[in-house]
């Protein structure tokens, strides 16, 4: 079972948003439901507040005793009276100079616990503040930028149109993710560690380039870590590398059976030319975990392997890259891992935030953790044991899944946006219904080779491109967690991205790229209510209770990679009686 927010009764008091996920349970599905499908077209503006920052924003607010604490990009923080919007105290973030910055200025928020609010920062810092003041109290650094080598676009051979193209980003290292705290320790991972060469686009409202994968020693091994809440000193760390057999069984298939077209004869002859692959393994953890309090477990996500796409250098399943992983929440030590993609070559990192619940199964209750992946379909495990129970039906569509690139390129779907992304989910456990954000846009795969020169041999090197001139869009989707059947599906018109908020109001409110931020009725999928703001809202919804009002808060500020307007709106509404 797992610990979920007690609700006082409507007008009785207040009711926080008080972790990541609400709570640890990360199910994202609020009990109050004063704005319902009968009263949400009465919702407007309560008030705005404009931090000056415009860039890609995607935190989830806290809100705990009538404020609210909200990471801007850049891992700028404000404290904001959360009926009025007027600002109480806001810290500055100094990054270091020069710091190689991997992954964009967004970060998901911060954690608030202890008298502390937490962030975890784009130059791999975990800073802690005082609640009151927004003074810095402690600021470590949770990893070594210096232990990243990089890829260069020198690599590229000199006739490649890709030579001319600026560079987005690369293998590093910082913190996307927001921390979680859980008995005296603040939970954070690193990202960017799996990264290949990403490539700016040339073309006009298409920010989103081509990613390069090399064979090499790029990148380093990702990690999840806990550190206590008063000193900020590190109390265990689980590395997203298997420090033994990172090879594992050179499966032919994922776990659930689908074929992986691999070389497995050519993988283990190689195997011997690499020893030191996993030392540059990936794994970046991108997900908040969610926590079991009664069994003393963790859940979280990891991300593709290094070098990104091209798998010559790195034989084998590349454990535990792109899977599920649960961890004793006290010792940080393994207790099993589902690996979604073995030896991934598709970017298919487990991303969107593990979520927990109570699963009918042959008869019995199950205590169950589902995951939204990127390859597009939902996963519910047992778990305590980590046992597939059920996988849903694709609620994306899948073309060549899992097969290799080729000189003349081939079209994949999901691509390596996926499917779901960071996003994350909202479960409704009483009814088990799933709803989740996804992403419609094909990719092309290519094999491209640098030719042999008289000093070096021949170099392949592999090329993923999101494709302009096919359809795009993206898909809201409710999922039958019994069946795993989809019993509605809502079609937007720019990829969906940023997260969801469901409620006991029988809503289901997610924003747009375009800057539509919208109430769906949680039955149908019917647009029951919509504001037009003015930048994408790609971060994920909140609501909360002060003196009997609820409100549903969220951040508009767009998103570099899609190309999504940015600016740096904080909106809240309420109902107008």
């Amino acid at each position: 079972m797992v610990a979920t927010i007690v609700l006082t009764p409507v007008f009785a008091g207040d009711i926080d948003w008080p972790t990541y996920g609400l709570d640890h349970s990360n199910r994202r599905y609020s009990g109050i439901d004063q704005i319902n499908t009968g009263n949400v077209n009465k919702l407007s503006r309560a008030w705005t507040y404009q931090s000056g920052i415009k860039a890609t924003f995607q935190a989830t607010p806290i809100m705990v005793d009538r404020t609210i604490f909200l990471s801007l990009p850049f891992n700028h923080v404000v404290a904001l009276d959360a009926v009025t919007g007027r600002q109480l105290w806001r810290y500055d973030h100094q990054r270091k100079k020069d710091y190689p910055m991997c992954c964009g200025p967004a970060n998901r928020g911060v954690a608030v616990a202890d008298g502390k609010v937490f962030i975890g920062t784009v130059d791999a810092r975990l800073i802690a503040l005082d609640v009151q003041s927004g003074k810095v109290l402690w600021d470590i650094e949770v990893a070594d930028a210096g232990s990243v080598k990089s890829e260069s676009i020198a690599s590229l051979k000199d006739s490649d149109p890709l030579r001319k193209a600026g560079i987005a980003g690369q293998s590093g290292v910082g913190i996307a993710m927001a921390p979680v705290v859980y008995q005296g320790k603040v939970l954070i991972g690193v990202t960017g560690v799996g990264f290949g060469l990403h490539l700016d686009s040339d073309r006009d409202g298409a920010p989103l380039g081509t990613v390069v994968g090399f064979a090499g020693s790029y990148g380093r091994s990702g990690f999840l870590a806990a550190f206590d809440v008063n000193t900020g000193k590190r109390i265990w760390q689980f590395d997203t590398i298997a420090p033994v057999n990172w090879e594992g069984e050179f499966s032919q298939t994922t776990p659930d059976g689908i074929t992986l077209h691999r070389d497995i004869e050519k993988e283990r002859a190689d195997l011997s030319k690499y020893p030191e692959a996993a030392k540059y393994g990936g794994g970046s953890a991108w997900s908040t975990p969610a926590i079991d309090a009664k069994n003393g477990l963790l859940y979280f996500g990891t991300g593709n392997p290094s070098p990104q796409m091209d798998g010559t250098s790195r034989p084998g399943d590349n454990l535990y890259t792109v899977s599920l992983v649960c961890l004793d929440v006290n010792t940080g030590k393994i207790r099993w891992h589902y690996q979604q993609v073995p030896h991934d070559q598709w970017g298919y990192d487990v991303a969107s935030p593990a979520v927990l619940f109570d699963y009918p199964h042959r008869g019995k209750l199950v205590p169950a953790v589902g995951q939204a992946a990127k390859i597009g379909w939902y996963y519910i495990h047992n778990r305590l044991t980590g046992e597939l129970l059920l996988k849903s039906e694709e609620f994306v569509a899948h073309q060549n899944t899992f097969t290799n690139p080729t000189p003349e390129g081939q079209v994949i779907l999901p691509g390596v946006l996926g499917g779901v992304s960071w996003s994350p989910t909202s479960v409704d456990a009483k009814k088990l219904v799933a709803y989740v954000p996804a992403i419609h846009w094909p990719v092309k795969y290519t094999k491209r080779v640098l030719p042999a020169s008289p000093s070096k041999p021949a170099v392949e090197y592999t090329t993923l491109e999101p494709l302009m001139d096919v359809p795009r869009w993206g898909v809201l989707s409710a999922i039958d967690l019994a069946s795993g059947k989809v019993k509605w599906q809502r079609k937007t018109a720019q990829p969906l991205v940023g997260g969801l908020l469901a409620t006991e109001g029988n809503l289901v409110f997610m924003g747009e790229g375009g800057g539509r931020f919208n109430a769906y009725d949680a039955t149908t999928g019917q647009v029951l209510w919509s504001d037009q703001l003015d930048a994408g809202v790609n971060a994920p919804p909140i609501t909360y209770q002060i003196d009997g009002v609820q409100y549903v808060a969220v951040a508009a500020g767009g998103n570099q990679i899609f190309g999504y307007k940015a600016g740096d709106m904080f909106q809240v509404y309420k109902l107008n009686h």
